[in-house]
């Protein structure tokens, strides 16, 4: 694999259902790993039992931080169908639970029937006309990625918020790695929250993140839109859309985090 992100999440068959993996300090924010590169790992371990090739639903809860170094997954599938096969991967470190994952896969290259898109690719600035994300404290993770903020969006590092809880602005891989529907539960977890642009605040860890893979994503830029309508006693929900550059939705997604 001449990729970070492939080396990085790559796991290691201990026995039936089980894995082993180092977890690399390189893809954190802060001193924690990002969540989406933790959901890469259990999902290269569910993808090594699996049949179907594409995670089409995921949804994770961690229960407690995780840190940089060994830990083990725990793969059970559940259910194999002809269409979609159903699994779920516990997460541990030094013998405890840190998170659980569980995922549906299927085939996207041969999803077929009835489609109606009654929503739009959000117009934005291109690329070049927004900011590049760089340094604070997501300045190791965001080595990885090519980030570009739209002005208004990066308005709560450049200026002060906006009063609008809304991220958007394109993604892609610093080193050409193409994008794949495994790569889609990082991109969903990689901006800065939304409520960054509403107040002014540090820590926003999330308790719960669920990811829909509509698509194959094709190589280039992804658009993303992510926001916030509802801060309530701490804790917000944030929604996320994914486009690629053929003017497909490839990945929607939507967080519980609580503001620290």
């Amino acid at each position: 694999m001449n990729f970070d992100f492939d080396r990085e999440t790559e796991v290691v068959r201990e026995d039936a259902g089980r894995f082993s993996v180092e977890v690399s300090d390189r893809w954190n924010i802060f001193t924690v790993p990002n969540g989406g590169y933790l959901i890469s790992i259990a999902l290269d371990a569910v993808g090594r039992m699996v049949p179907h090739p594409d995670p089409i639903a995921v949804s994770t809860h961690f229960m407690t931080r995780v840190e940089p170094g060994p830990a083990a997954i725990v793969v059970d599938v559940v259910r194999t169908g002809r269409a979609q096969t159903t699994a779920t991967a516990l997460f541990l470190q030094q013998g405890e639970p840190h998170f659980h994952t569980t995922a549906t896969y299927g085939d996207l290259s041969v999803a077929g029937g009835p489609s109606r898109i009654l929503g739009e690719r959000p117009v934005i600035a291109g690329p070049d006309e927004c900011v590049r994300g760089e340094g604070g404290m997501a300045s190791e993770f965001l080595k990885h990625f090519d980030v570009r903020l739209t002005p208004e969006s990066a308005a709560w590092a450049t200026s002060r918020p906006t009063g609008t809880a809304m991220m958007e602005g394109w993604i892609r891989f610093v080193d050409g790695r193409p994008n794949d529907t495994r790569s889609l539960a990082v991109i969903t977890d990689a901006f800065p929250p939304a409520v960054f642009n509403l107040m002014e605040t540090g820590w926003v860890p999330t308790l719960e993140l669920t990811s829909h893979v509509r698509a194959r994503p094709v190589e280039g830029w992804l658009q993303c839109r992510f926001r916030t309508r509802f801060l309530m006693n701490r804790y917000l929900e944030e929604d996320g859309e994914v486009w690629d550059e053929a003017g497909s939705l490839v990945a929607q997604s939507r967080q519980l985090a609580r503001v620290v």
